[in-house]
């Protein structure tokens, strides 16, 4: 392959960049907000200030590209964690913790630079600044793009912002996130486009930091989920609360429906209300920062092996394949797995002059499960009005059961947790052998003497 374009420098893309730098005799990205310093935001990726997770699938995913930056994040500042310094809480009830869960706290601007600064530093890699317009296509395959050129700094170059270049290319992948206009290009050169699977969430989620002090000394991280309300009752916020770089707590709050609210004041306030004691302890804290929000308004994929024609010399990765509810985190490790499709697909003596079908079926085994355990939890909330799977009600009810059970059984918890930090495929929650201990732990809960009954978490 003499050229592989990735549109988009986001993590998604990154990754993907990456990937090609071992295919490709030159690989550039085209991302609209250039080389400025990763954390003074970013107009291209507006949540980038929020709080973002790096579930354990994806850490081993990006160390496997980038060897040794694990270590390399926490020498520079990012918080290791591991087992019970890992609180999660449901409805206020803490779970039993599991000693082979771990996570690593960071801001996501810390990471996207050193992730940035890796794949740069590959002689085979360039980013040019501008704005994606649109695809190349001759002769029955995607032969390139077309941008409008801005400056370093992402500002508009020249007096007519309109104007275009084209760069041709071998494969291009779109990595321009959930606002992706594939289909339109699709569609504008005479191709199908792929279908768009949308599920309205409302979500508006709130992020600001707290400087960290001796409070907590034994926690790193802290989730508290709750489980929807009945029609007409307020849901209760979902947080997050992660110890990161610089001596810091980074909290995000989350809630369907309600407007965000960037006042300090009531932004600390629902800190300390929410379900689990550390948040209360952590919302004493001094406010660090100012509030970040963002509103989502739902989650998407698009399928893509259903069509029965598609152009060569195309792949999409990140979010702009799926995008998820974040309040399950899956969305940078989805990217780096993503990546990894890729790579497995371009080592199968794939021909480019061929729709990357090899490609698609890998990753959608991705964004199946993804978006499988995800819309799951969104279903249930009561302005959530579908679509509905085949089999929700029964796949509902055992979820609730498994949810049940793993607040109390570590092995359980273990399994949830493995398929949550997206290590696991989901079909592992179904084995025999997971059956069997959820249906043990409930019957030893029904012979327990009577206790306060420790709710199911939404999955």
């Amino acid at each position: 392959m003499q050229r592989a374009i990735v549109l988009g420098g986001s993590i998604a893309g990154l990754m993907a960049a990456r990937v090609l730098s071992d295919h490709a005799d030159e690989v550039v990205i085209i991302e609209r907000d250039g080389l400025g310093p990763a954390d003074a935001g970013r107009p291209g990726v507006p949540q980038i200030k929020q709080l973002h997770v790096v579930l354990e699938g994806g850490r081993l995913q990006m160390e496997r590209w980038f060897p040794g930056l694990t270590a390399e994040l926490i020498a520079d500042g990012a918080v290791p964690s591991e087992g019970a310094a890992i609180e999660h809480y449901i409805n206020g009830v803490r779970k039993v913790p599991v000693a082979e869960e771990t996570t690593i706290g960071l801001t996501r601007p810390f990471l996207e630079g050193r992730i940035r600064g890796k794949v740069l530093d590959r002689g085979n890699v360039r980013l040019v600044t501008g704005l994606v317009r649109g695809l190349l296509f001759e002769h029955g395959r995607v032969s390139g793009a077309r941008f409008a050129p801005r400056g370093p700094e992402g500002a508009d170059a020249g007096a007519d912002a309109k104007e275009t270049e084209t760069l041709t290319a071998d494969l291009v992948v779109d990595a321009t996130g959930r606002s992706s206009r594939v289909e339109h290009w699709l569609t504008d050169a005479g191709w199908q486009p792929p279908r768009l699977d949308r599920m309205r969430i409302d979500l508006r989620y709130t992020t600001a930091l707290f400087e960290r002090g001796d409070e907590l000394p034994a926690v790193a991280v802290v989730q508290s989920l709750s489980t929807p309300a009945a029609p007409g009752t307020p849901q209760a916020d979902n947080g997050v609360a992660a110890e990161v770089e610089g001596g810091r707590w980074m909290v995000v709050l989350s809630a369907y429906g309600q407007p965000p609210d960037r006042d300090a004041d009531t932004f600390v306030k629902r800190v300390r209300e929410t379900p689990g004691a550390p948040f209360a302890e952590i919302g004493r804290c001094r406010l660090d920062s100012d509030i970040e929000t963002y509103q989502m308004a739902d989650s998407r994929r698009r399928t893509f092996t259903g069509l029965d024609r598609f152009p060569a010399g195309l792949v999409v990765v990140g979010d702009a394949f799926a995008s998820f509810n974040p309040v399950y985190g899956q969305g940078m490790s989805s990217a780096a797995l993503h990546a990894s499709c890729l790579s497995a697909y371009l080592r199968s003596d794939a021909r480019l002059s061929e729709p990357a079908w090899g490609y698609f079926r890998r990753a959608e085994v991705i964004v199946d499960a993804a978006w499988g355990l995800s819309t799951l939890g969104d279903l249930a909330m009561p302005h959530v009005t579908g679509p509905y799977p085949r089999g929700y009600r029964l796949t509902n009810w055992y979820v609730g059961k498994l949810g049940l059970a793993s607040m109390t059984d570590a092995e359980v918890n273990r399994r949830y947790l493995a398929v949550a930090h997206m290590r696991e495929h989901p079909r592992v929650l179904t084995e025999p052998s997971t059956l069997w201990a959820v249906a043990r732990t409930l019957r030893a809960r029904r012979r327990a003497p009577a206790q306060a009954p420790a709710p199911a978490p939404a999955p």
